[in-house]
């Protein structure tokens, strides 16, 4: 038995995959980089090794023994750079991935995502066969994540024993680097006073790592696997968060026109936007996916979607206690409307990371 390499293992995705690993018995080691939170990996039997994703001569180190790779770590932050979105997760991938085959790897995972494959038309969910959704789009994160999967590809077609997931929105514990839960979190501080309406499709973290699991076992060489789970409308995420937490949902929901108009004029003001067109776009999208051929093709499951919130909102109350929303407090209207513009410390339509 060799070593399970897994990058990015303190992320919410890397450290359910690396307990999960832990707790099947497998030998694990994790990549960190020097700002990496110690937190996720207490108590776990692993080794790790300082290695920035781009730095082949250490992932070549970091490959010395290992079976497996899961290659998750990223960049998912919306207000990243194209620059810094193609640097880590497109020339990462093709370092790590081509590492993978020049060690003679038994499996290599690449956590992609639901967002490579675009938006899902209205009225149908997508799957993985969806072609050219992200044509004339211009998002610089799922154009990167797609690009991550075809030099992955390319190194399929030269052996690499590869096989790609495609995770929805994850929630669950753990989001110690406030990354694809961060919702939740603004949602209990009260600081989602109005939103644009759009269809995010959120999976359980514990599912996610199961998933990478199933796919090294009995994911078929060069396919891809949504990890999808519940599609919500915000509307309806909102209603539910509300209910778990007994914080009141926000009650004003702006038309899409009304809100790229909005952040079009924040984004001409000093200093750094509240919101960004792109933000307000994203989160007016319908992402919405179904997970047929991970059920069928890798006997995946998913947890109930009611169990992931609450645990989520556990989380974060556990996390940040007084800092947040007490039940029955409402959320906050601080809407000030100076010139046009809704002027506050934080957005309620950058909530999506597909």
């Amino acid at each position: 038995m060799g070593i399970h390499l897994v990058t990015g293992g303190t992320g919410i995705i890397g450290h359910h995959l690396v307990r999960a690993l832990v707790e099947r018995g497998e030998e694990v080691r994790v990549t960190l980089r020097p700002d990496s939170p110690h937190e996720p990996l207490e108590g776990l039997e692993v080794s790790s090794v300082l290695a920035d994703v781009g730095d082949r001569r250490a992932i070549r180190r970091a490959m010395k023994g290992v079976s497996h790779v899961y290659h998750v770590a990223g960049v998912t932050s919306l207000r990243a750079t194209r620059e810094d979105y193609f640097r880590v997760n497109v020339e990462g991938t093709r370092v790590v991935m081509g590492e993978a085959l020049r060690a003679g790897v038994e499996k290599a995972v690449l956590t992609s995502s639901v967002s490579a494959l675009g938006p899902a038309p209205d009225g149908v969910t997508a799957d993985e066969t969806q072609i050219d959704g992200l044509r004339g789009m211009n998002l610089a994160y799922p154009e990167s994540k797609l690009e991550a999967e075809v030099q992955a590809l390319r190194l399929a077609a030269q052996g690499l024993p590869l096989v790609i997931v495609m995770p929805g929105q994850v929630f669950g514990r753990g989001d110690w680097r406030r990354s694809s839960t961060d919702v939740v979190r603004r949602f209990l501080r009260r600081d989602i006073p109005a939103y644009v309406d759009g269809t995010l499709c959120v999976v359980d973290a514990r599912d996610v790592a199961q998933g990478h699991i199933l796919a090294a076992e009995k994911g078929a060489i060069g396919e891809r696997y949504i990890l999808g789970g519940r599609n919500f409308t915000l509307t309806r995420l909102f209603a539910d968060l509300g209910r778990i937490s007994g914080v009141e949902p926000p009650s004003l929901r702006l038309p899409v026109p009304v809100a790229q108009q909005l952040a079009a004029a924040a984004e001409r003001l000093p200093g750094r936007p509240i919101v960004t067109s792109t933000e307000i776009f994203l989160a007016s999208q319908r992402w919405a996916y179904r997970s047929t051929r991970a059920k069928r093709d890798l006997g995946w499951t998913q947890t109930p979607h009611e169990e992931t919130l609450e645990n989520t909102v556990a989380w974060w109350r556990e996390r940040e206690g007084d800092a947040l929303a007490a039940p029955g407090s409402r959320q906050n209207i601080g809407l000030r409307l100076l010139g046009g513009v809704a002027r506050r410390t934080e957005s309620a339509v950058s909530v999506v990371r597909p």
